[in-house]
């Protein structure tokens, strides 16, 4: 039986492309630039996935996440942006902008209408402190943040999601993992975990291509995090 649901937090939960669009759109207008700020914003989410990216065949791989978000970030700027002079502390604004990402408008709701019958978690590739301030800034209505400090590990390693769980004393059995990226429901599938999708569309400002419908028969697919709500509901998992 299903008693706690672990959710993926970029994308799934909160709108990432808005919130770092807006973020370079700040950091720009400073100095009368005009950038494709959403172009930004994809490519630095794009190489922070990349760079987050667990490898079990290199021991001691795992990173300090603030590590990698400076990095990708330098990377993102130098190749994409590399003519516009930005200083230093504007950069370390931007780092911190990944902590005030906006939710998406059925996100708190469906959150605080799990709670009443689930413990809620976040559970991601993200470090515990810019997880727990992101959702400190959005209202995310979590019990408790898990993820990538507790496991050592970041997808697609499933310590991510295995470690997260017996960190509550629980089974994989007993804890569904909702995600709009059937990716991670693959992950959490393979190592016994309930999975839970639904997508979103606009995660990718309307452009996206993969994870607009479920790849798989998954445990529950539903249309939005109110709709899952509404399944977890009526249903015995």
């Amino acid at each position: 039986m299903v008693k706690a649901v672990f959710f993926d937090v970029f994308g799934t939960i909160v709108d990432w492309r808005k919130g770092l669009g807006e973020g370079f759109h700040r950091a720009f207008a400073r100095h009368g630039t005009q950038v494709t700020c959403g172009r930004l914003a994809d490519l630095w989410m794009a190489e922070l996935r990349e760079a987050c990216a667990s490898r079990p065949d290199v021991p001691d791989a795992f990173r300090p996440f603030r590590e990698i978000v400076e990095e990708t970030l330098e990377r993102t700027l130098r190749g994409h942006a590399g003519d516009v002079p930005i200083p230093d502390k504007e950069k370390a604004v931007l780092q911190h902008a990944l902590e005030r990402l906006p939710a998406w408008p059925d996100s708190i709701p469906g959150l605080r209408s799990l709670r009443r019958e689930y413990v809620v978690a976040a559970c991601c590739d993200a470090s515990i402190a810019s997880t727990t301030w992101l959702a400190k800034n959005a209202g995310l209505p979590f019990d408790l943040v898990l993820g990538a400090d507790i496991a050592g590990a970041r997808l697609p390693d499933p310590r991510l999601y295995t470690a997260s769980a017996a960190a509550l004393g629980l089974a994989p059995g007993e804890v569904m993992v909702a995600s709009c990226h059937n990716g991670d429901l693959e992950i959490a599938r393979s190592a016994g975990f309930k999975t839970g999708f639904f997508a979103r569309p606009k995660e990718t400002g309307g452009q996206a291509k993969a994870d607009l419908a479920p790849s798989e028969a998954w445990d529950v697919v539903a249309f939005d995090l109110l709709d899952l709500a509404r399944h977890l509901e009526s249903a015995i998992f």
